[in-house]
């Protein structure tokens, strides 16, 4: 393995990702509501120098009505470690951008343009039922079998099934199969990442196609029907391990960032919300014993808001509270700083988890809510909607980006008045602290109205790098 073969996006360490150049150009997951306009990834001038700083400098349209959602490189610095996983020539150039609702896998060159992604595949809805039995693809990560496309429903014609894990290959992208040779008690899914190091997979979980897709379904969350486990795996043979249930007034288990360190065994999973009193939580899985079970606990609890009901959306107002809403979590490269959106108040949290057990918030910063509306400093006369939805951290940590939309039903649901589209930076002090940057405002027709939603960085970033070395 050479310098000359390897791309030199692939990082030894956390380390060597934060040494690395700044990121120039954000890759941004547009989607049309209506399903009348093209979805579309739109591509943002993210370099302070530049003339075109905060503007969209690239668009490229995929199918209407796809709702894109997450999506990721084909590769990344894990590919160092996969076994028989050869390095030669592979690249971080393909964005693989999966339709939560169409469930097609667009493949998005970058190599000719960057700021001109070309589709040259689609992996379709039916061949990833077929030979995986998934649909609602969500989250993917490059891993030692393949790419994981982690889905949220099972085949096309029976998709509140079991969702789980598909497995792409890694150069043509075709399907290869479900990753599970044994799911044991899981049924509902959501994220997976993985310790790669200690062979472990971590899963979550949120709920069935039904239960999502025309948006909440306040009977089921009181009902305790949304998910609220964590899975442990076998990350080589697909086997289940173990499952941890935090409770069920603990709805709605979403997104997990281990830590970046390839020797820890730590990690953070965001709770969307407590039905005993609308609160959020971050939870923290650990393995005291590296023989021994692991362990999950709450180390975080960020409680709702009292809200005149005049100024909640319908299925707010009896309650008389904003809740929180923790849709997204992110944790920077060197494991230092957790950022915790709270979608329905406007806010995003800074946390210093520098010792994971017990989190130390340390920065904030309003912008939008449901009932705040609380305006960007680049436009102060600009009342938002949405709020901090979607984190994405630079690999050096200084940077913070956030999109607003979380999902359209749902955007629908709590910001029935419109949600509108926006993007901003946020700047971040060594010790703790965010400043929103207010040259760095892409929003509205920007957008050619489409809302956004997540936000990749070219050469990597906080949430789609895994690491294989210490130094």
């Amino acid at each position: 393995m050479t310098s000359s073969t390897t791309d030199p996006t692939f990082y030894r360490s956390p380390a060597d990702a934060a040494a690395a150049p700044p990121e120039t150009l954000a890759y941004v997951a547009a989607f049309d509501r209506a399903g009348a306009l093209p979805d579309a990834m739109a591509v943002v001038d993210v370099d302070a120098h530049s003339p075109h700083y905060g503007r969209v400098v690239g668009w490229t349209d995929l199918p209407a009505g796809a709702e894109l959602h997450h999506f990721g490189w084909n590769a990344c610095s894990s590919a160092l470690q996969h076994e028989g996983h050869d390095t030669d020539g592979l690249a971080r150039r393909y964005l693989l951008v999966p339709g939560l609702r169409s469930s097609d896998v667009h493949v998005l060159d970058t190599g000719p343009d960057p700021r001109a992604p070309q589709v040259v595949k689609t992996v379709d809805a039916t061949e990833l039922s077929a030979k995986a039995g998934y649909s609602r693809p969500h989250t993917l990560h490059c891993g030692p079998d393949g790419i994981f496309l982690t889905c949220v429903g099972g085949p096309l014609d029976d998709p509140d099934a079991p969702g789980g894990v598909a497995l792409l290959d890694h150069t043509t992208f075709e399907v290869v199969g479900p990753w599970e040779t044994d799911r044991g008690p899981q049924r509902l899914a959501y994220d997976a990442w993985w310790h790669l190091n200690q062979n472990v997979l971590v899963s979550s979980e949120w709920g069935t196609p039904s239960m999502i897709e025309d948006g909440l379904v306040p009977e089921r969350l009181l009902g305790g029907d949304y998910g609220h486990c964590l899975h442990f795996w076998d990350l080589a043979t697909g086997v289940h391990q173990q499952s941890v249930d935090l409770g069920t007034e603990h709805q709605m288990v979403l997104e997990i960032r281990p830590s970046h360190d390839p020797e820890a065994t730590w990690g953070f999973v965001g709770v969307v919300i407590s039905t005993a009193d609308l609160s959020a939580s971050v939870w923290r899985w650990h393995r005291p014993d590296p023989q021994g079970p692991w362990e999950v606990d709450k180390v975080i609890t960020i409680p709702a808001e009292p809200a005149d009901p005049s100024l909640l959306p319908p299925a707010l107002a009896p309650f008389g509270a904003v809740p929180p809403l923790v849709t997204d979590i992110d944790l920077s490269v060197d494991d230092h700083f957790l950022y915790v959106s709270c979608w329905g108040t406007g806010e995003l949290k800074q946390y210093d988890v520098s010792d994971p057990a017990h989190p130390r918030e340390v920065g904030s910063v309003r912008l939008g809510g449901i009932v705040a509306r609380r305006p960007h400093p680049g436009r102060p006369d600009e009342p938002l909607s949405g709020g901090p939805q979607m984190v994405e951290v630079s690999r050096d940590g200084r940077r913070v980006y956030v999109t607003n939309s979380l999902y359209g039903a749902w955007d629908d649901q709590f910001y029935p008045d419109g949600v509108g589209a926006w993007m901003a930076k946020l700047d971040v002090w060594p010790d703790g602290g965010l400043t929103p940057d207010p040259r760095f405002f892409p929003h509205g027709d920007e957008f050619r109205g489409r809302r956004v939603h997540q936000v990749r960085l070219q050469g990597g970033d906080a949430s789609s790098d895994s690491y294989c070395y210490r130094s």
